[in-house]
């Protein structure tokens, strides 16, 4: 009797582990966590349209606050967000954030990079080297210094050129929420581009005021990278979340198949 009771217990505690093993493999795999930089003139805020069409899809998303001090700076605060992540990570980021992920993005935890309206440098290629190659974007020409040697928007410069497609009183607030950036940002370069070694996505902002479209079409044809132009200004993430939030879940979605 005590045999068979015991036969019993332990088919079924084998039928308990079958089922658990089988659970396992069937439990899809946990997403990429998708790690949000911000630009010049901006602030983790920059992202609030598009945070909460991820998080409906149920991808993890955590904000880099850029103290916009040095690209080295803005590199370390990646890294200590990037720290925090156990899995893989699809690194984004918007305009001047862009330099920062070209850096910060050799983590090994980064499996994709997606560029929103920004800059994707080559090794030893500044900022000023970039915008030099180009016409002058109109908002240069609304960019207020202070004593320190930071940059600024004027408030006509956000309205006219910086978000000139979203509504003004938005605009308003953006240029009082704008972190200001280091002028010597624009002679730092990134040492390694971690865009050479893994795949990129990049969103053309054909009517970009901050940084020349022309030189975003460059950026994405040396990136090789799967590429979406939109008709907007430069803050694209804020009068087109929807699609720069598609850009982001196809990124997130590639690299989801490769783990």
């Amino acid at each position: 009797m005590f045999k068979f009771l015991g036969a019993i217990g332990a088919l079924a505690l084998s039928s308990t582990a079958a089922t658990s093993v089988m659970a396992a493999e069937a439990a899809p795999a946990a997403k990429p966590t998708v790690v949000l930089v911000h630009g010049a003139w901006a602030d983790g805020s920059s992202w609030n349209k598009v945070i909460p069409l991820l998080q409906a899809k149920h991808i993890p998303v955590l904000i880099v606050q850029n103290p916009l001090t040095s690209l080295a700076d803005d590199v370390a605060a990646t890294a200590r967000v990037l720290a925090t992540v156990k899995g893989p990570v699809v690194l984004v980021g918007h305009s001047w954030g862009g330099t920062v992920i070209t850096e910060a993005g050799n983590d090994a935890k980064v499996k994709a990079l997606v560029y929103v309206s920004a800059f994707a440098p080559k090794e030893n290629q500044t900022g000023n080297d970039l915008i030099a190659a180009f016409p002058k974007p109109p908002a240069l020409s609304t960019v207020a210094f202070d004593s320190e040697g930071f940059t600024r928007q004027t408030e006509q410069g956000v309205l006219e050129n910086f978000a000139p497609d979203i509504p003004k009183q938005d605009a308003r607030t953006l240029f009082v929420t704008q972190g200001p950036l280091a002028g010597s940002t624009f002679t730092d370069t990134v040492k390694t581009a971690a865009w050479r070694t893994r795949p990129n996505w990049f969103v053309v902002s054909a009517n970009d005021r901050v940084i020349s479209p022309e030189m975003e079409r460059m950026f994405a044809k040396e990136l090789n990278a799967k590429t979406t132009v939109l008709a907007s200004s430069h803050v694209s993430l804020l009068s087109h979340p929807a699609e720069v939030a598609a850009v982001i879940e196809d990124a997130v979605a590639t690299v989801a198949k490769e783990q």
